[in-house]
């Protein structure tokens, strides 16, 4: 970075600012990763004294540190906050950033808000001339609801900051073991030549939460499922997955990739409404041992048609993926918090072990709550089985287990935000998601929503606790398969 950095956090006593932001940059601070000279800045509606400002930055951390804050750590970070009160509509509001960015040569402003005040921020920016030189600017999903909202919030980005300045944040692609696909499939032989249709039989991937809407009805019923999980964080995953190898690891190659995968995903309309997609809404039952409200009996919640659960069957139509399904799952009230990706390898093409029940293999890629990865195995079982030669083996399916929280049990989790700060402060935007990106997985989001609106597609009611309705297990089984819990 040049002299005199400084990262702008709008929206700084918000919750993912209190939650995410600066308790990351705190742990980067402590690990030596922030330039010395950079300053800190929060901006936000409430009238606060840079002290008070502190105060609350410092109770943020704490609640998230698992140990207590080193004292020298935090009287150093404690030394970059700023605090600038004032509505972000306001003229006035950006002539007090604008004397606290003073001297400053690189700014990145972090805008931690809804976006329907993107626009009038990087207007304020552009008056006060702090939109200028090096500035860049990070900004949160959801961008819109549709690709025209999309369009929209872009294009008045795009007047005052060039493309190569605007950092679109999903914080899926800080997790460490989803940025571990890239290193999985790219750097080890042993799976990048089976990594197509004649040796892959489908893939599946799953996003559950256990969590309802948790006091953010009106947030989430103006998006739901479809809008909130697939239109980024899947079809993020779905593009690790899917994508060629990139010429090396420039933003440009790997982007560009991405956005050959999400061009080729097969449109979604007509009959293949029912066939390939289920919409899907919780209502009253049990999650993780206590009695839970249905989703329109939510704190907050109205009637509504909105859904909680989506699976779909995607086809990514090019040579590699030719005819291999894509299976798609994500919900609310899910028995367990899980995010996995399953890679299922065909079956072998002729046994030689008589009656044995051959398993094919599976790679299971774990994110979360625990990250790992397994490739499931058949193994001769050290029995002495009779029966001749063909007969002579008895075989059992094993995992072969790589869990990284244990292969790196003293290096601390690390929040993915940290990752994704460190990258924007250092104008680094592979992890980042380009407009072409997010235009193209809203065009084909938008043909699913359009196709349940025409057909009159409501969301079918499952139980909390479970698994979905019972169309998301046809889905499968109308291939011959069964989703992996």
């Amino acid at each position: 970075m040049r002299a005199n950095p400084a990262i702008v956090i709008f929206g700084a006593t918000g919750d993912l600012a209190r939650r995410m932001l600066f308790p990351s940059l705190y742990f980067l601070d402590a690990d030596g990763l922030l330039p010395a000279d950079l300053r800190i800045v929060g901006a936000a509606r409430s009238p606060l004294r840079d002290s008070d400002f502190r105060a609350e930055v410092e109770k943020a951390v704490r609640e998230r540190a698992d140990a207590p804050l080193d004292h020298d750590v935090w009287k150093r970070f404690a030394s970059r906050l700023r605090y600038c009160g004032g509505d972000a509509t306001k003229g006035d509001t950006y002539g007090c950033l604008a004397g606290l960015l003073d001297g400053c040569e690189e700014r990145v402003f972090y805008l931690s808000t809804s976006p329907a005040l993107y626009g009038a921020i990087v207007r304020g920016l552009a008056e006060a001339k702090l939109s200028d030189g090096e500035s860049r600017i990070i900004v949160e999903k959801p961008i819109g609801r549709d690709r025209a909202s999309c369009d929209a919030i872009n294009n008045e980005l795009a007047q005052h900051f060039t493309e190569n300045r605007i950092f679109r944040i999903d914080h899926y692609l800080g997790k460490e073991a989803v940025q571990n696909l890239i290193a999985l499939r790219f750097a080890n032989t042993l799976f990048e030549p089976l990594w197509d249709k004649v040796s892959i039989d489908h893939v599946q991937i799953t996003v559950a939460e256990t969590v309802g809407a948790e006091g953010r009805f009106a947030y989430y019923d103006e998006y739901g499922a479809m809008r909130d999980m697939v239109q980024n964080h899947i079809l993020q995953l779905l593009c690790l997955v899917a994508m060629e190898p990139p010429a090396d690891l420039d933003p440009e190659s790997v982007r560009n990739e991405k956005v050959k995968v999400l061009r080729s995903l097969k449109p979604v309309t007509g009959a293949d409404i029912a066939r390939r997609t289920v919409r899907g809404q919780y209502k009253r039952g049990v999650s993780e041992g206590e009695t839970a409200p249905g989703y329109t009996e939510e704190e907050g919640a109205k009637p509504s048609d909105t859904e909680t659960f989506v699976a779909l069957c995607a086809r990514v139509d090019n040579w590699r993926w030719a005819g291999v399904p894509f299976y798609l799952r994500t919900g609310k009230r899910m028995p367990v918090r899980s995010s996995q990706i399953v890679i299922q390898f065909r079956d072998v093409p002729h046994s030689i072990f008589g009656s044995n029940d051959l398993i094919a293999n599976r790679l299971t890629i774990r994110l979360q709550p625990e990250e790992g990865i397994s490739l499931t195995l058949m193994n001769k079982t050290p029995t002495l089985a009779q029966g001749g030669a063909r007969g002579g083996f008895e075989l059992k399916p094993l995992s072969l287990n790589l869990s990284l929280d244990d292969a790196f049990a003293k290096t601390r989790r690390r929040i993915a935000y940290e990752r994704l700060l460190l990258e924007a402060l250092q104008n680094n935007s592979t992890l980042f998601v380009r407009r072409d990106e997010s235009e193209a997985a809203w065009t084909w989001v938008d043909g699913i929503i359009g196709g349940w609106n025409q057909q009159g597609v409501a969301p079918a009611a499952y139980v909390a606790g479970t698994w979905g309705p019972s169309g998301a297990f046809a889905l499968t089984e109308r291939n011959g398969h069964t989703w992996f819990e």
